[in-house]
């Protein structure tokens, strides 16, 4: 009997493309770019210079920006993605993720994804290898078990130290919290030397950073998009999400229309921060859409900032509690980045890397500026 099975991959990235392609390269011929949020330790130029060599190589769009999301995934020091995340409310690190493959207009996406590294990976194989677009919780575990994904710990010592902090700063109305040294009364001002005798064996400075994230919750993301020569582009955004989030939030990130957005005929698009405010707009398909409708893909950042803050009543006091990065890269090759806030030398940078230029960090554009 013939065997009529055919490879899903092959398909999707081969013949499936050739028709956009033309239309693309009928226009004046890109160069190949990769633009992505800047995150820690060199984590987006790192991820840029990866994309870029795996597209030169003349690999596919979107196995490249696979690629150099996974050297953040994997490093354990970035606790905003991946592996060493800061947890949910229950010590638990879950990870979302969504990709999305230009010359196919496909998408895929995992959320609450528990114990594997690399959510990238499972979210290219929901677009590639099934007929569904996102998997969540033990679903997505499951099948990222079936293609051979080992289930591990996520945990680092790091963000261990940052989950057991953040449980001893709980407290009730009343000032107490089960999780500190059983001293019942209001809290005093936390010192370095106090925590110290609680958490021995850190120095001052992982003491510090683990009692900021306690108290000041962050929430951080990696989206990457490319380009090449013949016009085709790829996109991605994964995180760990919002740091001691309820069990089961999703935010932006693994929304396809939120987090991530890309049409090839205009170009893409993606955010990091705060998810909520940026699902209120559906960024990332706002910003295309602005490009689509002629504005440059700053223009197009700032408007969908604009509307963010529309949805505050413009009140700069409300916003300051919001931190949100739009990225934009239209198929032509213009790109721009653009932050709710900046200025006062705290403006954000992205990252980004061309046929003929290192990956390399730029500011971004930002819509307000912060006070002294």
């Amino acid at each position: 009997m013939k065997d009529n099975r055919f490879s899903r991959r092959a398909a999707l990235m081969g013949a499936a493309a050739l028709p956009m392609i033309q239309a693309v390269t009928a226009q004046s011929k890109p160069k190949n770019v990769v633009i992505s949020s800047a995150n820690s330790y060199n984590g987006g130029v790192n991820c840029c210079a990866k994309a870029m060599e795996v597209i030169k190589a003349g690999g596919d769009t979107l196995d490249a920006v696979v690629a150099g999301v996974n050297i953040v995934e994997l490093d354990p020091r970035d606790t905003s993605v991946g592996y060493g995340g800061l947890p949910n409310e229950d010590g638990v690190v879950e990870l979302d993720c969504s990709c999305m493959h230009g010359p196919t207009r496909r998408g895929g996406a995992v959320g609450a994804l528990r114990g594997i590294k690399t959510p990238s990976k499972i979210a290219q194989l929901v677009l590639l290898e099934t007929d569904h677009m996102m998997l969540v919780g033990e679903g997505a575990l499951k099948f990222a078990k079936v293609y051979g994904f080992q289930e591990e710990d996520l945990l680092t010592d790091k963000s261990r130290l940052a989950f057991r902090m953040w449980k001893r700063e709980m407290r009730d109305r009343n000032g107490h919290t089960f999780w500190d040294s059983g001293i019942d009364g209001p809290p005093k001002p936390k010192k370095i030397g106090e925590l110290r005798k609680s958490f021995p064996g850190y120095d001052d400075e992982m003491i510090a950073w683990a009692y900021d994230v306690a108290v000041n919750p962050p929430h951080g993301t990696i989206n990457c998009i490319s380009l090449n020569e013949k016009g085709e582009m790829s996109a991605i955004t994964t995180t760990s999400g919002m740091a001691w989030k309820i069990a089961g939030r999703c935010g932006d990130s693994p929304i396809i229309g939120g987090g991530l957005w890309l049409d090839q005929d205009v170009g893409g698009a993606g955010s990091t921060g705060r998810g909520e405010e940026n699902l209120r707009v559906a960024g990332a398909h706002t910003v295309v859409e602005n490009m689509r409708h002629g504005m440059s893909p700053k223009e197009a950042a700032l408007d969908a900032l604009k509307r963010v803050a529309r949805n505050f009543d413009n009140d700069e006091e409300r916003l300051k509690a919001v931190d949100l990065n739009f990225y934009a890269l239209r198929k032509d090759g213009e790109y721009a980045a653009a932050s709710l806030w900046g200025g006062r030398g705290h403006d954000s940078q992205f990252v980004v890397a061309t046929s003929d230029k290192a990956s390399h960090q730029e500011p971004c554009v930002y819509l307000l500026e912060r006070k002294a």
